[in-house]
């Protein structure tokens, strides 16, 4: 008889998933004890490269604690991103607004390996920080949100452009930049002109500036029109020095010395931080490739585990692919107690549909639904959506997740059919067979022709098996198509291998 769970199973099992807890989590503390010997520092450089994604905000997370590790006044993002995520742009960007102890900058600059923008996600980002430096050369704008689909990138409905443009204009309010330059950034509808109060220029919307005018003529104050800076229908994107000169940005500083001397700051004692491997990992871990193979190979290995008696390497290997999963994700805020409990009931419901409940129904198939929903929801930091963006996001993780049950299935039937043909798998099998065209049979000759077309009483009642008194003898029988009552007079009418066939009389 199968043990479900066999002690020494239990103990591999838990030995794998430590095993696996410790292998993430090593790299970061290992590191710690290094960096606690770096003497304190004014500023940290925090790098903000390439796309917005969940292991960014991990990072950016773990880089401002260290910066007040340091004892830092000044975080420094160095900016270069065409943008990315939407929920991951949120995260950061209500990250860096929150901190209030640190004087967070936002520097776009030329590298030579990049690009020199700060667009959509970027400026999101860049609007969250305290002071915002642009290298000459360099633009930031263009934050409209888009989804990603089958026929490419399409704009996000309104009330995600709602909840970006409110976003936007809400760090903007908060850090004294123009609002309405924010909000021109995200809603191609808006429209934002330059007006003179008094000499003194101001960025606003058309709408704002009619009641600036009117309030100027109340009050005898002189008012003069500038230039449009966005008409309707258009993002707007502005330059480094369009940015300097409606005094957005503080400067437009060629290289980080420059920056240090308008921040006041000793370049001795600025620190810059880098992803480590710990990073790498993480980012490793969870993207999208990675994702999908341990998915194959852990449903894969489960297929064969719950398929094969006692527990064994397949077990394991299932063990350690969704311990990888589910701490990777986990590490990026993606994983709670719902999705592991979703996984758990999943994989027992399976677990019982295989061993113990006979045939494949209601069990086996709840049992799929949940574990495919908790790889589903170990993808995302939402349950159910509300923006087209989470939807978006939703039905591209439900197609990677069954896109890889299918090839975990697919890769399953390849490596049993393998197996099957392995000059190890042959060893261990019994390869000859005993079949019934050459004589071979689980009765003896005598039998066909000891009850063969001789009758007898039902005893019992045949549904459609039963016994029946045959020549004085109690015999096992089976009715032919029919259930017979207790006390049918019953005729033999063939016998198949073990099994005497009747029919009533």
């Amino acid at each position: 008889m199968r043990r479900l769970f066999p002690i020494s199973g239990v103990r591999r099992a838990v030995a794998v998933v430590l095993w696996t807890l410790l292998l993430i989590s090593s790299l970061p503390a290992q590191e710690a004890e290094t960096r606690a010997v770096e003497p304190a520092a004014q500023a940290v450089v925090v790098p903000i490269h390439g796309d917005i994604d969940p292991p960014l905000v991990v990072f950016l997370r773990r880089s401002i604690d260290r910066a007040r590790e340091l004892g830092a006044g000044t975080v420094i993002f160095d900016i270069d991103t065409f943008g990315g995520r939407v929920d991951s742009a949120l995260q950061i960007a209500n990250l860096i607004g929150s901190q209030s102890d640190l004087h967070t900058v936002a520097y776009v600059r030329l590298r030579p390996e990049g690009t020199g923008v700060s667009w959509s996600a970027g400026a999101l980002i860049a609007m969250a920080t305290d002071q915002i430096f642009m290298a000459p050369g360099t633009s930031i704008g263009a934050a409209a949100p888009v989804l990603q689909s089958p026929g490419g990138a399409e704009a996000a409905d309104e009330k995600t452009v709602s909840a970006v443009r409110t976003q936007m204009a809400a760090l903007a309010e908060k850090n004294g930049y123009p609002v309405a330059v924010a909000v021109a950034m995200v809603d191609s509808s808006a429209e934002v002109i330059e007006i003179f109060v008094d000499g003194e220029l101001q960025v606003v919307s058309v709408s704002d500036a009619e009641d600036i005018e009117r309030r100027a003529t109340q009050d005898g104050v002189t008012t003069e029109r500038g230039r449009v800076i966005s008409e309707a229908g258009k993002l707007l994107s502005l330059t480094a020095g369009e940015m300097a000169r409606l005094g957005i940005s503080s400067g437009t500083p060629e290289g980080f010395d420059a920056l240090y001397e308008k921040l006041s700051l000793d370049a001795g004692q600025v620190v810059f931080l880098e992803r480590d491997t710990a990073d790498r990992l993480v980012a490793f871990l969870t993207g999208g490739a990675f994702t999908s193979l341990l998915i194959i190979v852990g449903l894969g290995a489960l297929f064969f585990e719950v398929t094969s008696p006692g527990f064994g390497l397949p077990g394991t290997v299932a063990i350690f692919c969704f311990s990888v999963l589910f701490t990777g994700n986990f590490l990026l805020g993606q994983v709670g107690s719902v999705e592991l409990i979703l996984f758990l009931v999943g994989l027992v419901l399976l677990l019982l549909e295989v061993l113990v409940i006979p045939g494949f129904g209601v069990a086996g198939i709840s049992g799929i639904v949940l574990v495919i929903s908790s790889l589903v929801l170990s993808q995302q930091d939402f349950i159910i959506p509300d923006f087209d963006w989470q939807w978006a996001m939703l039905q591209r993780n439900v197609l990677m997740v069954l896109a890889s049950t299918v090839g975990a299935f697919v890769a399953f039937g390849v490596a049993a059919y393998a197996l099957k043909r392995s000059i190890a798998f042959t060893r261990l099998s019994l390869q000859t067979t005993a079949d019934a065209s050459l004589g071979y049979t689980v009765q003896g000759a005598d039998v066909s022709t000891l009850y063969l077309g001789k009758g007898g009483i039902a005893v019992t009642t045949l549904r459609p098996s039963g016994t029946a008194e045959i020549d004085g003898e109690l015999v096992t029988v089976e009715a032919d198509g029919e259930f017979l009552d207790r006390g049918t007079a019953v005729e033999v009418i063939r016998i198949d291998g073990n099994r005497i066939v009747v029919r009533r009389t």
